[in-house]
């Protein structure tokens, strides 16, 4: 690793979305630090895809010292952070009158106050030049039957992103959030069913789900150069559906 290599953070990088991200910023030169709740096996297999400039640290989001941890180990093995995706969540999927509501506690827990805590440590951390890339869901404007607990989080993510991007005039660091569609993922197919799925991927002209590559894309140029013009953003990455 060279000392101009820059410095990753990607929470829930051991799967889905996440792991897309981790295998696109490496292939760009990052050292990258995989963030995971409680697969270890998958975080390791996600390292191994990496490469050598890859480590797994394991750590709950929304646990404020869980987080800050993270933080300091990303800092001691690279000398420092450049880069933050906050691409782990969850989603319980239920008619908000039939929703329970301790899951309701637990995913406002992980989806809102994560994304809360990991923001308030990246903004501690990140270097000049550096990004902070938060996650929503395109369901917030599509507002699919049985999402509205789902939405509701993703909805705060979203409110978040302006006006942190503000909060950091003069630090040279960019604030934006990905707002992906329908995505071939796990936490997407296991929440719905074989005619919900093809539903859906139906919607978008392009006639597919997203991939994870697709967002990983998207989230690639937001961490580099070429997109630090683009601030205070939400960016619906979902194929045109609307």
């Amino acid at each position: 690793m060279t000392s101009q290599t820059r410095v990753a953070i990607v929470t829930g990088g051991s799967r889905g979305i996440g792991r897309g991200v981790v295998r696109r910023l490496a292939a760009d030169g990052y050292a990258v630090v995989v963030n995971y709740a409680g697969n270890e096996a998958e975080a390791r297999a996600a390292v191994q895809e990496a490469g050598p400039n890859a480590i797994a640290v394991q750590a709950d989001v929304a646990d404020e010292q869980a987080v800050e941890r993270l933080f300091d180990t990303a800092t001691e093995a690279f000398g420092g952070v450049d880069v933050v995706v906050h691409a782990a969540g969850r989603m319980d999927l239920a008619p908000l009158a039939e929703y329970d509501l301790a899951t309701f506690d637990e995913l406002i827990r992980v989806n809102v106050r994560g994304t809360f805590v990991v923001s308030h440590q990246a903004v501690r951390r990140l270097r000049g030049g550096g990004a902070l890339i938060t996650f929503s869901s395109s369901v917030v404007g599509l507002a699919f039957p049985n999402y509205s607990a789902y939405a509701a989080s993703k909805g705060a993510v979203e409110a978040m992103t302006l006006v942190l991007a503000r909060e950091l005039r003069g630090r040279d660091i960019t604030v934006n959030t990905v707002a992906p569609g329908p995505t071939a993922t796990s936490l997407f197919l296991d929440n719905n069913d074989a005619e919900a799925i093809e539903q859906r991927a139906k919607q978008a002209p392009l006639e597919r789900l997203g991939r994870p590559e697709d967002i990983a894309g998207v989230v690639a140029f937001l961490a580099g150069a070429e997109g630090h013009w683009v601030n205070g953003q939400l960016l619906r990455a979902n194929g045109g559906v609307i």
